[in-house]
Order: C-alpha cells, then structure tokens, then sequence
C-alpha cells in the first residue's frame, strides 16, 4: 500500500512541475488584447482564438494527471486511517488520557522531613520614586 502512495505523491510533483513549465512557457492571451488597443487590429479581442495548440493541450492532460493523483492521495489518506479501527470514530469521541496524578506530600509526624519555608530578603526602601 505505501509503494503506490509513494508512486502518487511522484506522480503528482512531477505533474505539478511539468504544469508550472508548461504555463510559463505558453503565450497568453493577454499579450494580443493590448495590441488590439493601440496598433494594428487583432482578429479576436476576446473571441475564440483558434484551436488549441500542443502547448494548451499538454496542460490540460498534465491538469487532469494532477487532479487524478490528488485524488487518489485523497482517497488513500482516507483508507489508511480506516485501516486501524479505534474506539471512536472521530477525534472529539475518543477518551482523553489521564491526567497524571498530583505528587503526593509526605504526612509525617515528624517536621524535620519537610523543610521550612524561607523567608525572603528584606529589600532597602527607595526615597525617590
């Protein structure tokens, strides 16, 4: 089972990179809006511009590739907490552990056991404040 998430999260980074390469290579739209503003006219302000080209269509398959590894990932995480059943089914059903009990204060009779408290240091009084 850890073989094929390791392999999603793989596949998913790799898209992921390819995707980002493949968008900042690509020629956007809005490069030909502005040309069509100033000189010379654009065929399409902001019609179809054509079909798609090998750029636009690798994303789309990279995109898709991302979206289907999230998801299984997505799907996996899920199953693996499904895969050691606990006493509750969420967090907020589960028991809290103990708190670990209070150290307990010896109750001899005898007071030399217990140190006595010391008193601070008288501090000299200030004049000026």
């Amino acid at each position: 089972m850890h073989i094929w998430l390791n392999l999603l999260v793989v596949l998913q980074m790799v898209a992921a990179i390819v995707m980002i390469g493949l968008v900042l290579v690509q020629h956007g739209k809005g490069a030909d809006m502005g040309a069509s503003f100033g000189s010379g006219a654009s065929g399409s302000l902001f019609g179809a511009t054509g079909s798609a080209n090998f750029l636009s269509r690798t994303t789309a398959v990279c995109a898709s590739v991302f979206f289907v590894a999230t998801l299984g990932l997505a799907f996996m995480s899920n199953s693996v907490g499904r895969a050691a059943p606990t006493e509750g089914t969420s967090v907020l059903e589960r028991a809290a552990p103990a708190a670990p009990s209070a150290p307990q204060i010896p109750t001899g009779e005898s007071s030399a056991s217990v140190p006595a408290a010391v008193a601070p240091a008288s501090m000299p009084a200030s004049g000026a404040n």
